[in-house]
């Protein structure tokens, strides 16, 4: 095999992409700051309960239906609240001239993604409250195994559910690419059931690809911005790297490991409960006001957690990337479509280490790029090469 690294040189960062990455991240942190003062606010003002007493006047009474418009005041309130942010992140994104959405259609996924929201909040907090009423002592255990039965229900429906609500998709027309995938899917293992033009260009000028769904749901989805302007030989770099995931188990490892985490975060929750209960915040566990209280646990947990899991995420990306590596003919292909997906994306090549220790899910692209590069060198240097 050859190897042209040099070739293929890694661009720096463009001052639009440092400019763009360093608004987004200031918004995201602004949007998490006014979604944590708005539930501190609840608390230590008492609206949360002033929102109880309102929710129970208009459900006449009813526990279950209050229940549920309380939450629907919450998250009305929050989405409220939070919609000048999320027109500001929309704007960005047509400044940057990565977006194509029109503004109807922005403030039409809004509704559907309030009331997806909705939908899914109100199973779970109707469940978790059910549970505090029925087993006060041990509904924090009961009600973390249910929610993990949940959260794997929803991963498999997923694909075949929630994303055609935002999205339309449609069976790959290009056999020759889509015989490709296949074959590259179970070289890796994996039984594809089907592969699927993603339009995002209807939304965004970004490209991406995934493998979603779990068992009979599994599908590889290739954003038509991915399909109409990279190579077959690209595509298929960019998938190996996402079959990576399932052949060294990264979501079944993923799914014990949030696991974990949730079963720690519903003891803390419980501790918290019984704490408010005995200093007398609320009167009973149950009391449905106190969810706000449970969000604010849940929040700081997963602050604290953040840099850590961002470091477990992206060794499995890096993982990931070495199954690419190993997979497919050459790097080439996989360096020049990172690149391209870096400057089609406005991703940042190089961030600080400091932004990509707490931001960064994924492996810097200039990182990715080198570790393809001395790849391609070992390789070329082998006898077998």
């Amino acid at each position: 095999m050859t190897f042209a690294g040099s070739t293929l040189p890694t661009p720096d960062d463009s001052p639009e992409a440092r400019r763009y990455n360093r608004i987004h991240r200031w918004l995201g942190v602004a949007d998490f700051v006014v979604g944590s003062a708005f539930l501190v606010l609840l608390m230590i003002t008492g609206w949360s309960g002033w929102l109880r007493d309102l929710a129970l006047r208009r459900g006449f009474q009813n526990y279950t239906l209050a229940v549920f418009l309380y939450l629907f005041f919450l998250l009305l309130i929050s989405k409220v609240l939070g919609l000048g942010l999320d027109y500001y992140g929309f704007r960005l994104e047509r400044k940057f001239q990565l977006s194509t959405q029109k503004v109807r259609s922005w403030l039409w996924d809004q509704v559907k993604g309030f009331l997806v929201g909705l939908v899914l909040a109100g199973v779970v907090v109707e469940l978790l409250y059910f549970m505090i009423r029925q087993s006060p002592q041990h509904w924090w255990l009961i009600t973390w195994a249910l929610f993990m039965g949940l959260f794997i229900l929803l991963a498999q429906l997923a694909p075949v559910v929630l994303f055609p609500i935002f999205y339309k998709f449609e069976p790959l027309d290009n056999e020759d690419l889509r015989r490709r995938l296949v074959q590259l899917g179970q070289r890796a293992g994996t039984r594809v059931r089907g592969v699927y033009r993603w339009k995002l260009s209807e939304k965004s000028k970004k490209a991406n690809a995934a493998l979603t769904g779990l068992g009979s749901t599994r599908r590889i989805i290739l954003a038509d911005t991915l399909l109409d302007n990279y190579a077959p030989e690209e595509i298929e770099a960019v998938l190996a790297h996402e079959l990576g995931h399932h052949v060294h188990k990264h979501i079944l490892k993923s799914i014990l490991v949030q696991g974990g985490i949730t079963l720690f975060g519903f003891w803390v929750a419980n501790f918290v409960l019984h704490y408010a209960v005995d200093h007398h915040m609320f009167e009973e566990l149950s009391d449905f006001a106190n969810l706000p209280l449970l969000a604010i646990t849940a929040t700081v947990i997963s602050l604290l957690l953040m840099p850590a899991l961002n470091a477990y995420s992206r060794y499995n990306e890096r993982q990931a990337d070495r199954y690419a590596f190993e997979s497919i003919v050459n790097v080439e292909p996989f360096i020049s479509s990172m690149n391209k997906l870096a400057q089609q994306n406005l991703a940042e090549r190089t961030p600080s280490k400091w932004i990509e220790l707490l931001f960064h899910s994924h492996p810097a692209i200039s990182r990715r790029v080198a570790a393809a590069e001395e790849w391609g060198r070992t390789q070329s240097a082998s006898p077998q090469a």
